[in-house]
């Protein structure tokens, strides 16, 4: 741990030191993500409640699923099947985004700067929330089925950091010129 702390007060706010302390954190939340992509269906499951109007056509049974499932009721896919997707990733990436902001950008949030992030993450959760279903339905059927959610949850993790990585660094976490 040391070491850590030393290459860190040397080297905190290099660009390379702060995407692999990102990766570290990432990584972190993909544990976190993980695990709870893999405990929340216990929790939701038996949740059968079909999802409101301006969701099914993102997700769409016939695109998820090759064939029928537990999750579709009626021709429309399940809260059951969804909120534990969606709940992984919320919860993963608020932790994420106060880990980052403290730990690797060493960065003060603002109000208006979390907010943006809400928006921009609900976006790409319900994109990695749709992502996550869709390989998972493609690979349930498949001998690869046990380790399906967890596939899912890792290609939906590694979107993120593409895509949260470049927005916390030079946006939300950007250090202020100095002023001379």
């Amino acid at each position: 741990m040391g070491f850590l702390k030393k290459i860190d007060s040397r080297f905190g706010d290099n660009a390379l030191w702060q995407f692999v302390k990102f990766n570290l954190v990432s990584l972190s939340i993909s544990l976190l993500q993980l695990l709870l992509a893999n405990l929340l269906p216990l929790f939701f499951d038996s949740l059968t409640s079909p999802l409101p109007r301006f969701l099914q056509p993102v997700f769409d049974p016939a695109v998820l699923f090759d064939g029928p499932s537990e999750y579709v009721i009626g021709g429309v896919v399940t809260w059951g099947y969804v909120l534990p997707f969606f709940l992984s990733n919320f919860i993963a990436n608020i932790y994420g985004y106060f880990v980052n902001m403290k730990a690797t950008f060493r960065g003060q949030g603002t109000r208006a700067g979390l907010a943006a992030y809400l928006v921009i993450l609900a976006a790409l959760i319900l994109f990695s929330t749709w992502l996550q279903g869709f390989i998972n339905g493609r690979l349930a059927p498949t001998s690869l089925a046990s380790f399906a959610r967890t596939i899912a949850a890792m290609a939906a993790g590694l979107l993120q950091m593409a895509v949260l990585f470049p927005l916390e660094k030079f946006v939300l976490f950007r250090k202020k010129a100095d002023k001379a």
